[in-house]
């Protein structure tokens, strides 16, 4: 019982400091889309999804390597491999990238801006620098600090970008003086600026894990670490390549270049409103594999993991209707003028429970020993993501990259459960998750069509949607009355 309590309380310190961050994160949406055009929003998202993609590389997979031999052999050795491992990686990388970064940028239509790669490239040296001493934290079982330096991170980010975005400005104009390290006219690259030096401040605040362990390099212990970990970056860019390819490659596939870089910002900020979805999922994910391994030997184990998915579609899909019955509320996190974006939000919330279902079901993989066959799912879906990109951004722009990740996950949510059932059987309740689903339509409909009779935002409407809310969260409760009893009883 000890050490489940310490795994839990370790998972959610882990959780909190990652939901915390995409929080905040979060709240310096409606700061940056009230200050920044749909094009120079746009450009923030293109460069993360570069960043996002090049952290897979850099990398290449041993924080996992890390955890898989630290525990067999000597776990400094095996640090000290991994940490020369990414550290030549991202020192061949940064050469050349540094070295070219004017030629890359003239490539990818930003001559002008050769910063954006170089900011690009600091950001991700010293945040692949950073992860194997963060993957040292957790093995060493130190989650506070690992916590506090990632806090700390979030922080220094938030800090700095109201420094050069709003601090620098007023006292500019209000007092004719520069503040120190801000000069007029800082727009998007203060972003990447804070990014940077937030990353490096990490760094330096794990410099006891970097030096303390020592550079000694073992080469037969690498290669097996090596040949471990290359599959990993298959797996990793296929999940990234869902995750964010529509935002990298929509300037390139839209005829309109312009066009599509304010399409861009339109579509990243209201992806921004499904994240209330993303940081359930989040939290679920950090508590729910080390449930579903700890209870893996029990007898009752797949009635469990059945009764786990009713409460996860019901939470998930409350989740929705809170959001969706109360935009005119959550849309003003983001700029008017991005809210011409805010069709594809439903869109984006299904597809993320979809994605969250998909973590659900995929379980059966990681409990029977078919990492390869989850491995597929995630290359499949990356090529219908690829194909349907290519196919739907020419005729709907950003409403086609919405429509791609929807139709990706449904997919790998639908595959992995099929596949699941074959492998590793689960009583999933269909029709439990079915009535759930058809409620939560019937309510959205019920509020959207309201919307001609009532005022939206007013009283009256707000009651309606409220009882809606209310009478669903009671349907759930009355169909999960046992378990629900038996958990606060707990």
């Amino acid at each position: 019982m000890s050490t489940l309590k310490k795994l839990a309380g370790q998972t959610a310190i882990y959780g909190l400091s990652t939901i915390a961050g995409r929080f905040f994160y979060f709240l310096l949406v409606p700061f940056y889309t009230r200050i920044f055009t749909q094009g120079e929003y746009g450009i923030n998202s293109e460069f993360y999804a570069y960043i996002s993609f090049f952290n897979i590389i850099l990398t290449h997979g041993m924080e996992t390597s890390f955890f898989r031999f630290a525990t067999k052999e000597n776990s400094k050795q095996v640090f000290a491999n991994a940490l020369v491992s990414v550290v030549g990686v991202s020192a061949i990388f940064a050469v050349l990238f540094l070295g070219f970064g004017a030629q890359l940028a003239n490539g990818i239509g930003y001559g002008d801006h050769p910063e954006y790669i170089y900011y690009s490239v600091g950001i991700l040296v010293f945040d692949s620098l950073a992860a194997i001493p963060f993957a040292l934290l957790r093995y060493e079982s130190r989650p506070l600090r690992f916590a506090i330096i990632k806090n700390l991170n979030i922080l220094t980010i938030i800090s700095l970008n109201l420094y050069f975005l709003w601090l620098g400005p007023y006292w500019q104009a209000n007092y004719g003086v520069l503040l120190p390290f801000y000069h007029e006219g800082m727009g998007i690259d203060s972003i990447f600026l804070a990014n940077l030096v937030a990353s490096i401040l990490t760094v330096v605040l794990l410099s006891k894990e970097l030096t303390g362990i020592g550079f000694g390099f073992e080469y037969t212990q690498w290669r097996l670490m090596i040949s471990y970990a290359f599959p990993l970056i298959g797996v990793g860019l296929a999940g990234m390549v869902n995750e964010t390819l529509d935002r990298a490659i929509l300037r390139y596939v839209w005829p309109d270049k312009a066009e599509a870089q304010a399409m861009n910002g339109v579509y990243a900020a209201n992806y921004k409103l499904s994240i209330i979805i993303t940081l359930f999922i989040q939290a679920y994910k950090f508590a729910a594999e080390p449930f579903f391994f700890n209870h893996s030997k029990t007898t009752e184990k797949r009635d469990l993991y059945a009764t786990v998915m009713n409460y996860f579609v019901w939470i998930c899909l409350f989740v929705f209707l809170l959001v969706m019955l109360f935009l005119h509320y959550f849309k003003g996190f983001i700029g008017p003028e991005f809210h011409e974006g805010l069709k594809v939000v439903p869109i984006l919330l299904f597809a993320n429970i979809f994605l969250g279902i998909y973590y659900n079901v995929s379980i059966w993989y990681k409990l029977s020993d078919h990492t390869k066959k989850g491995a597929l799912i995630s290359v499949y879906g990356a090529i219908i993501t690829i194909g349907l990109n290519l196919l739907l951004i020419p005729k709907l722009g950003y409403v086609g990259c919405a429509w791609t990740t929807f139709a990706c996950y449904l997919f790998m949510m639908i595959l992995g459960y099929a596949w699941g059932q074959k492998y590793y059987p689960i009583p999933y309740n269909l029709a439990r998750a079915a009535s759930y689903l058809v409620l939560a339509l019937l309510f959205y409909g019920i509020g959207m069509v309201s919307e001609n009779y009532l005022e939206v935002g007013g009283l009256t409407s707000n009651l309606l949607r409220g009882l809606l809310l209310a009478i669903f969260v009671f349907v759930g409760y009355t169909f999960e009355r046992k378990q629900t009893l038996l958990i606060f009883k707990k």
